[in-house]
This record gives structure tokens, C-alpha cells and sequence, in this order.
């Protein structure tokens, strides 16, 4: 539909998001449903809120206004279900059960997928994100284009899952080959066909999983799933295998594409606005607000694919929603409300800085990984393996450009990718300039500050005598680590291609977020650090 004709009658949000131009930017129709149809009704009788204050008061009410089907109702809600294993796996997950139900399984399962725990696999997943990039940086270096989405965006999501489920990676390389057929079949305008091959897909899954369970009851190692088969037999209440398959089953549907997607759309927010770059060379503060940026700007599910059934008649914005129906909420569109947002169009990470996860800081909740019971339960796997994998892909390389256009995937519920083409400026193009920042610094000890041919030495105060220099190209790499793990963010690289203009360092001003930094940062930074690098 044409967004300009605000007197227009959308018929079908969902297969108008499925069309080729809101496959590549659906943010204007987005925006005409806010305005126009907030409570839509689709040609299927699905509804679908676009507003962020309904979406967010829909979600905290599931469980008293909405609830999901009852195992009676689900031919209703997925008239092929009787047919179809991957609607059976899919009705049998955590997102579409009820308390109590729902609060039995989320305590059995949240027991053993902790923070703490996923935490714990940081420096796992440093290792991978590393190993990655080492992979690429060969056929970068020599000046060829790589495909980021399948050489790190892909690989990264699948062996952290083989990591924390304890599996070889040979294995989850082979299953994540089928995630894709398995999503597109359960879409809510799935083919018959496409269904089928969904099923095909769902039982190869299944299948694994149950040979993976007995695999670790008789021979248990340090992964969630040798803890979930293994632990707690004090416990008079565990997890069937068939409740455990089907956790499993949801965990790598829910989380491979959806972080793929994520870390896609965080490389290309890299590229589209070097001048936020800085958030991923500072403190960890700094990476998390970045992280939460790109969830709200780019919410890799597009609408929730589980439906909430209204327990009774409700009247939303001037639109009766009748006892039974099924309602559906447009996450990215209230991502992008200006009443919840300012200026929601705008990438800018600071309206997330200092704030706890998924808050901004007027305190708008980032609708990305739902709300209230059925909260996602990988969001935190999620930001641990953006906030690893940015600063690395900062530092490692940061001329990273795209080689072409990327090429999305045709889906109308997630905004993923099948190519993410990028290259590295020619050799030598790029001139490195660094500015320090004297009033964060103000540390002791050694840092890349007194490299040689770069920097003077320090005062005896320990303040850099200079704020400027260009930096030859041999200590480019060096440089950018430092800079990449000084912890008040006191250095700053700036970049600039040779034979254009080079940037003026009055460019390199704080913002007004690092400007209050710079107020308090004797509150912070007390004793300031040794600059170890």
C-alpha cells in the first residue's frame, strides 16, 4: 500500500510486511499503522498492535486480559496442528503455556540458565568471536569481500550453542542448516508445503535432542543440558525428556536466527554511524547501551509469532477485540513510537546509557524481548554475545566497509539476512588519528600513550603532555586496543580515508552524554587506572 494515503484501508499488515518494500524498510508502514490502524484486524481475523503502550500493557497483562491456547483449543488457533509435528513442538514450549504450567517449567529451567551462568560463558564466547575474526581477517587483508552474515553473524549464535548445550560443533552446523525451514513453516501463512518441510526438519531436531538427552545422563559434562538431566534429584519435579526436547527445540529456534539477525544489524549500525563508534571503545556501560540501541532500533522479530487469546470483549482505542480472538503485537513498530522514544528514527545510543537492561532513560521499556511472563528467556545469551563481539569487530578491524548491498531474507516476522558482503579499506588508505581526552585520563603507569614516535612522555602528574597525534601505521593495531579496552575512554581513534578530506579534530568533541561523563568522572574514576594494555 502506498503510506502516503492516509485515507487508505489496509486489509492485511501481514502480508503487507511481507511485501518487497517493507521486506526492505518496513518502518513507513510501521509508522501508518500507528497513526491510522493501531488496533488492526487482519483478512485472517488475527489482531496486531503497533503502538508501544499497547503492546507493552498486552504483554504484562498475559495471564489475566490474554493467556495462550489451551491444549483443547489448539486445532482452532493452528487448524493443521493434528497433522503437524513442528505446531505440536511449538504448542508444547515454554512462550505458550500458562501458569501454572508455565510457572512450573520457567522454575525448573530458570534454576540452571541463570545470568550468572551465562556470564560464565564470556570468555567462551570471547573465544569463538576471536577465532572468528581470525578466520575472516586473511581474505579481508588481502582486499576480497567476505559474507559477515555467514562466515561470524551465523557461526557465532550456533557454537555458543554448542557450547552451552554441550554439543559437538560439526552437529549444530548440521541442525542450524534446517532453522530456517523450520521458522518459515511457522508462520501464520505458511504453505502446506512449506509445512511439510517443517515437519521433516522439526524430526531430525527431535530426534537429536532425544539421542543428545541420553548421551548425557549416562555421561554428564559442565553444559546446561548435563545439568538439566543430571542435577536436582532431590527434586521430586523434573523436566520429561519431551518437556527438555522441546526447551531445547524452542531455546535454538528462539535464539540462532534472532541473534544472527541482531549482530547483522549491529556491524551495519557500525557502518552507518561511525560517530556513535566510541560507545564500543570505552567501558562496558558504553558497549551495553550500544547493544541496547540496536535492539530497539532493529528488533530482529518483526511481530510475536505466539498467540494471546483475549479472555474477554476489550475495547482498545476505539476497536472492540472480542473474547477469543487472537492478538499479536508489532514489537518493532513500538520500538519505533515517538511517544515512547524521542526522535525514534534516530540511532543513538545514549538514551540507554547508565540505565539497567532494556530501560531508556526517561524509562520506556525496549520491546525486542517481550514482557512480563513470557520474557525471553536467552535475552541475556543474546546481549553477552553483541556485547563480546562488537568491541572485537571495532578493534580488529576497523575500516570495515560494506563491499555491496545486503541482501535480506523475504520474511515478513524475522528481519534477517542471506548475504552481509563487507571488505577492508585498501591497505594504506586509511590514516589513524588519535585524540586523549586529558580530563578522563589522568592515570599512572605505562599505556599506548608512551609509544614510542607517537606520544611524548608523561608530566610527572602523569597527564599526557600532548592530546593529539597521528599515529604511524605500524602502531595502528596497537592503538585501537588500547583504545578499545581503556576503561574511562580517554582515547579516541578517528579515521579518514586518504585522498578525501581528513576529519577536523574539532569533530572529536564530546558529546553532551560524554561531557557529563567528564563532571563526574572524579566519582568514577577515583584512583584511575595503570593503562595496562
Amino acid at each position: 500500500m502506498d503510506v502516503q494515503e492516509t485515507t487508505a484501508v489496509c486489509k492485511d499488515a501481514f502480508a503487507e510486511l511481507a511485501s518487497p518494500a517493507c521486506i526492505q524498510n518496513p518502518y513507513p508502514f510501521m509508522r501508518w499503522l500507528r497513526e491510522h490502524d493501531p488496533v488492526h484486524r487482519s483478512a485472517s481475523g488475527l489482531f496486531l498492535l503497533s503502538r508501544h503502550a499497547d503492546i507493552y500493557w498486552a504483554l504484562k497483562a498475559t495471564g489475566d486480559e490474554f493467556r495462550g491456547p489451551a491444549p483443547g483449543e489448539l486445532a482452532r488457533y493452528f487448524p493443521r496442528a493434528a497433522t503437524s509435528l513442528s505446531l505440536n513442538l511449538l504448542a508444547s514450549t515454554l512462550a505458550m503455556k500458562e501458569p501454572p504450567t508455565h510457572t512450573r517449567l520457567r522454575r525448573l529451567i530458570s534454576r540452571d540458565f541463570t545470568m550468572r551462568q551465562i556470564d560464565n560463558l564470556r570468555p567462551s564466547i570471547a573465544r569463538i568471536v576471536a577465532a572468528r575474526l581470525d578466520g575472516m581477517a586473511p581474505a579481508l587483508e588481502r582486499g576480497e569481500a567476505v559474507d559477515l552474515h555467514r562466515e561470524f553473524a551465523l557461526a557465532l549464535p550456533m557454537l555458543v550453542f554448542a557450547e552451552l548445550f554441550g554439543m559437538p560443533q560439526e552437529d549444530i552446523f548440521e541442525l542450524s542448516a534446517v532453522i530456517s525451514t523450520i521458522l518459515e513453516g511457522l508462520s501464520p501463512h505458511a504453505s502446506d508445503l512449506q509445512l511439510a518441510a517443517a515437519d521433516a526438519a522439526s524430526a531430525r531436531v527431535q530426534a537429536y535432542f532425544g539421542d543428545l538427552i541420553l548421551r548425557k545422563r549416562t555421561d554428564p559434562h559442565q553444559d546446561i543440558v548435563s545439568t538439566l538431566v543430571s542435577a536436582h534429584s532431590d527434586d521430586s519435579d523434573t523436566l520429561s525428556d519431551a518437556e527438555l526436547i522441546s526447551m531445547l527445540w524452542g531455546m535454538l529456534l528462539g535464539g540462532f536466527a534472532t541473534t544472527a539477525a541482531t549482530v547483522d544489524h549491529a556491524v551495519l549500525a557500525m557502518l552507518a554511524y561511525p560517530e556513535q563508534r566510541h560507545w564500543l571503545q570505552g567501558d562496558a556501560t558504553g558497549v551495553e547501551a550500544f547493544v541496547e540501541e540496536v535492539l530497539r532500533y532493529e528488533a530482529p522479530a518483526m511481530f510475536s509469532s505466539i498467540p494471546r487469546i483475549a479472555q474477554r470483549d476489550i475495547e482498545l482505542r476505539g476497536v472492540v477485540i472480542p473474547k477469543g480472538a487472537d492478538v499479536r503485537v508489532l514489537m518493532a513498530a513500538g520500538n519505533r513510537d515517538p511517544d515512547a522514544f524521542a526522535d525514534p528514527d534516530r540511532f543513538d545510543p545514549a538514551r540507554f546509557h547508565g540505565t539497567r537492561p532494556g530501560m531508556s532513560n526517561d524509562g520506556q521499556i525496549m520491546l525486542s524481548f517481550g514482557h512480563g511472563i513470557h520474557f525471553c528467556l536467552g535475552a541475556q545469551l543474546a546481549r553477552v554475545q553483541l556485547a563480546e563481539s562488537l568491541p572485537q569487530i571495532q578493534a580488529r578491524f576497523p575500516t570495515l566497509a560494506l563491499a555491496e548491498q545486503p541482501t535480506r531474507e523475504p520474511s515478513a516476522f524475522l528481519r534477517t539476512f542471506r548475504a552481509l558482503p563487507v571488505r577492508l579499506h585498501a591497505h594504506g588508505a586509511a590514516e589513524v588519528h588519535v585524540v586523549v581526552d586529558q580530563d578522563l585520563c589522568g592515570t599512572t603507569g605505562q599505556c599506548v600513550l608512551t609509544l614510542p614516535g607517537a606520544f611524548r612522555q608523561r608530566e610527572s602528574d602523569g597527564v599526557a603532555e600532548v592530546s593529539v597525534a597521528t599515529v604511524p601505521q605500524a602502531l595502528h593495531a596497537a592503538v585501537r586496543l588500547a583504545a578499545s579496552q581503556c576503561p574511562v575512554a580517554a582515547i579516541r581513534v578517528i579515521e579518514s580515508d586518504a585522498g578525501n578530506d581528513h576529519r577536523n579534530i574539532s569533530d572529536s568533541a564530546p558529546s553532551p552524554e560524554e561531557a557529563a561523563r567528564h563532571e563526574t568522572k572524579d566519582l568514577r574514576n577515583p584512583g584511575g587506572h595503570d593503562g595496562t594494555i
